[in-house]
């Protein structure tokens, strides 16, 4: 089972957050997990125990400071509230450097909101060597997609109603005229398929 941990964001305020580790895995490779719409709630932990049991340190950072959300209105009132910019510069950077403590490489992985911090992890955390996105992107005033240096990896579903298709098709346009080492999976399904 996995526990609570704080750690340091770069500007030295701490951060809770889910660690998740395997059996005698001190030094195994790292993986931030980034949560949905919902905050740090026992399915999101499932995913870090998951990875933990593959032989992976997984780190899920508290965004919502211990808030949970109990419905959909709710979750989405928490996401508009997240300050999306210091969310992936301190509290996820801030996980990725505490896993880089031990672990040789940190990727991330996020779902729905989670994905599109995922894409601005790959974007600003230098400290990540790859990143893969379920089901979420950030818009295009975040910041210019084609300067990412890390292999992106995006899971995307033909039929969703939270991050449109064609604002995904025009992300991987992004991405190849950044010539960014990314692949895309399309699959035929609503949002939050993975869940």
């Amino acid at each position: 089972m996995g526990q609570t941990v704080t750690f340091k964001r770069p500007d030295g305020k701490d951060c809770n957050g889910y660690l998740a580790s395997p059996a005698g895995g001190d030094k195994a490779p790292g993986v931030v997990v980034i949560q949905e719409w919902w905050g740090l709630n026992d399915q999101i932990k499932g995913v870090a125990e998951r990875l933990a049991a593959l032989g992976y340190r997984a780190l899920v950072p508290d965004l919502y400071k211990g808030k949970l959300a109990l419905d959909a209105a709710e979750a989405k009132h928490m996401m508009t509230n997240l300050n999306f910019a210091d969310a992936a510069t301190q509290d996820v950077r801030g996980a990725a450097q505490h896993l880089k403590e031990a672990s040789a490489k940190v990727g991330v992985v996020g779902f729905c909101m989670g994905g599109a911090l995922t894409v601005l992890a790959a974007l600003y955390v230098k400290e990540v060597n790859a990143c893969s996105s379920w089901y979420g992107f950030p818009p295009e005033q975040a910041g210019d997609v084609k300067t990412i240096t890390v292999p992106l990896q995006l899971h995307l579903a033909e039929k969703d109603a939270s991050f449109s298709p064609d604002g995904a098709r025009a992300l991987e346009t992004k991405l190849k005229e950044g010539k960014v080492p990314f692949e895309s999976y399309w699959y035929d399904a609503g949002h939050a398929f993975g869940n």
